[in-house]
């Protein structure tokens, strides 16, 4: 199990930056955004719905929407991507990882608001996850996507991600990035914190 606080969820917010400077806060999702974040999936492309389940669905089935907004359970979390717009706070973006201790990894999976796309929030989302990871202690982070989805294996390619076949399933493939960062040398603040504070618990439990 991870050691994250999640009684207080908004220490775990980080501020990142698109690549025409705005800004974009990403947080764990809340039960509140329940109803944005399914509109949000909505309002994507039957495309970007397609690659990011791996499937066609117009919406998330009302189950598996209450697993994206309960964060940490089975050490399962969602994250959105916000941004003002209009003067409204908007999901722009949102991603899903899973830490398996067994594997010492991180498994995630993204998507992106297809009117956003191409700004850069990709990649920075992308490297927040992999700070994410490394506070975990997790020594690999991987996904599985469509071999037809051009967008996510660029991405990946681009952040420096090897490919393999994905196991059992000839039309996908796995992209998967090895993470060797002690917690002090992890390029984000709040997951810098949370690496100590989880060192620490660990210190103490072997007393």
């Amino acid at each position: 199990m991870t050691a994250l606080h999640l009684d207080d969820l908004k220490q775990y917010s980080d501020v990142l930056r698109a690549r025409n400077g705005s800004e974009i806060k990403v947080r764990f999702v809340e039960p509140r955004d329940r109803e944005e974040l399914q509109s949000y999936i909505r309002s994507l492309s039957a495309a970007s719905r397609y690659n990011r389940f791996l499937g066609a669905l117009s919406e998330l089935p009302k189950t598996e929407l209450e697993r994206f907004v309960h964060v940490g359970e089975a050490d399962r979390f969602t994250v959105v991507a916000t941004m003002v717009v209009g003067g409204f706070e908007t999901i722009v973006g949102e991603a899903r990882y899973a830490f398996h201790a067994d594997t010492s990894s991180v498994e995630f999976g993204l998507s992106i608001d297809d009117r956003w796309q191409g700004q850069g929030i990709g990649k920075a989302l992308l490297k927040n996850l992999e700070c994410r990871a490394a506070s975990f202690g997790a020594e690999r982070v991987f996904g599985d996507t469509l071999r037809s989805n051009a967008a996510m294996i660029g991405l990946a390619r681009k952040s420096d991600y090897a490919f393999t076949a994905s196991p059992g399933d000839w039309k996908l493939v796995r992209f998967a990035k090895e993470i060797h960062v002690e917690p002090q040398d992890i390029p984000c603040a709040s997951w810098r914190l949370a690496a100590t504070s989880r060192l620490a618990t660990m210190s103490s439990l072997a007393v």
